[in-house]
């Protein structure tokens, strides 16, 4: 059973709120049900699944050695809150400090312009080691302007590998050994796929396993998406999805893409200049979002789906990252990310509740995996406006 403190937010039944009536014992309570011994002592009273508020009463609490426990575990009172685990809210977002195997993850994260909330939130209770890393963290290198990361250099940038190492240089206040550059491609290594590659470079890290790693830290809802043309030694580059605007796709498509494109036909090199082409090919239509690459929004009216590449960020990962999945544009795709039908049922006025029979279910359905020409949709938009 998980543990966290509790500040009063709504809750169900798989969650226990335990409220000591005196302030004091707060601690000695907090000791004792973080302990792994209090869940091996609580299933032995209750097994289900469901825990019950009721049970928690049965378990034997000898609270004089919890108060001694917990004078060694809080000796200056309850901690503020603070975390070094990048998927958490309250993460102060410095990679330095950032838990062992995801500092190349959050080095990279920065780069693009991402930020976490407790960076940008100063009323969020945090505590003062926290402050201090988040300051730290904001003396650090811009992060590129729009959020392109192209792995190959290309409009005057450097390779994305070089750029990571001089963040990282910035980071640690020294340079990025070769050494250290393969301890912290290792952790990562170990950490998210759980052995390591016998290439331990950044240049093998970025092309082959980031964006995999990415995912899987990410809960598979990755906020940086990997574009390449299929080609290892092709064009590959970093988005960061919430700055990818229809004009920084554009910039991808047609100015990035372009310059690739254009050296490697001045080189003559075939293979890699048609592999280009055919994935500019594939943004344009994601650009254009004629169906099967549009978004579909089962809450949304048909006037207001999306036309073309103009997602909503309050939508989600699972919904807009949908174009780039069918195109087969990603390093890889996400796993777990299906468009099916969701749970529950939608009340008659919503936009979509006649949908499901169309799909061999019934009114009201969920259905995601549904597409929308963009004649229907500048048809519906017109009418709208009269």
């Amino acid at each position: 059973m998980r543990v966290a403190l509790y500040d009063g937010e709504i809750f169900n039944d798989g969650a226990v709120p335990i409220l000591p009536t005196d302030p004091t014992n707060l601690l000695p309570l907090l000791a004792f049900i973080s302990d792994h011994g209090f869940t091996a002592a609580f299933r032995t009273i209750n097994r289900k699944l469901i825990m019950g508020c009721g049970y928690f009463l049965k378990v034997p609490f000898d609270f004089a050695h919890w108060q001694r426990i917990a004078a060694k575990i809080y000796p200056n009172g309850l901690p503020e809150p603070y975390s070094d685990d990048p998927t958490q809210w309250l993460f102060h977002g410095h990679p330095r400090y950032a838990e062992a195997g995801t500092e190349l993850h959050v080095a990279l994260a920065r780069l693009t312009g991402y930020r976490w909330p407790a960076e940008t939130d100063p009323e969020m209770r945090l505590s003062a080691e926290a402050r201090a890393r988040i300051a730290a963290a904001a003396t650090l290198p811009e992060a590129d302007a729009d959020g392109l990361l192209a792995l190959v250099p290309v409009l005057g940038e450097r390779a994305l590998a070089d750029r990571l190492r001089a963040y990282c240089a910035a980071a640690w206040g020294a340079p990025l050994t070769p050494a250290r550059e393969a301890e912290l491609v290792r952790a990562a290594d170990t950490r998210l796929d759980k052995k390591s590659a016998k290439d331990a470079t950044l240049e093998a890290w970025l092309r082959d396993r980031a964006f995999r790693q990415h995912c899987a830290l990410f809960h598979q809802r990755p906020f940086l998406w990997q574009v390449w043309d299929g080609l290892t030694d092709g064009f590959s580059a970093f988005l960061h999805y919430h700055r990818l605007d229809r004009a920084t796709l554009e910039k991808l498509t047609y100015t990035l893409l372009n310059e690739w494109i254009t050296r490697a036909q001045a080189a003559g090199e075939t293979a890699r200049e048609d592999r280009a082409r055919q994935l500019q090919q594939r943004l344009i239509a994601i650009l254009t979002g004629e169906a099967p690459l549009d978004i579909f929004v089962r809450w949304k009216p048909l006037a207001r789906q999306p036309i073309g590449w103009d997602p909503d960020l309050d939508d989600g990962v699972r919904l807009n990252i949908r174009p780039f999945m069918t195109a087969g544009v990603l390093r890889e795709q996400p796993k777990g990310i299906t468009w099916g039908k969701d749970r529950g049922t939608d009340v008659a006025s919503a936009p979509w509740f006649h949908l499901g029979p169309r799909y061999g279910e019934k009114e009201g359905a969920r259905i995601n995996d549904h597409h929308l020409s963009l004649e229907d949709k500048h048809q519906a938009r017109a009418k709208a406006a009269e």
